[in-house]
């Protein structure tokens, strides 16, 4: 017999998460209450705790220097073209 294993969204973990960092109810209130492991709960807790930094992380500056560098591809490609057929051309 194989045991089944439950797949949790993200958005559930947080929620998770976020009430065992509140520390209204125990952990052992929120295993009961979402039939979950207390180790699960500490997990999702730690990684919370872990990660939460990223979320102000300036994404969109890294984000505008991948485009510029896929813009900067394009045009190398671009360059190569013109040149070749340009070469094609004159003969």
């Amino acid at each position: 017999m194989s045991r089944k294993y439950n797949k949790y969204g993200s958005a559930f973990k947080a929620k998770i998460a976020l009430e065992a960092l509140k520390e209204k109810k125990t952990v052992g209130d929120l295993c009961q209450e979402h039939s979950l492991a207390a180790s699960q709960i500490f997990a999702w807790k730690k990684q919370l705790e872990d990660d939460c930094g990223k979320i102000f992380e300036n994404k969109q500056s890294n984000n505008y220097q991948e485009e510029i560098d896929r813009l900067h591809r394009v045009i190398g490609q671009l360059t190569a073209e013109r040149d070749f057929l340009g070469y094609v051309l004159k003969r």
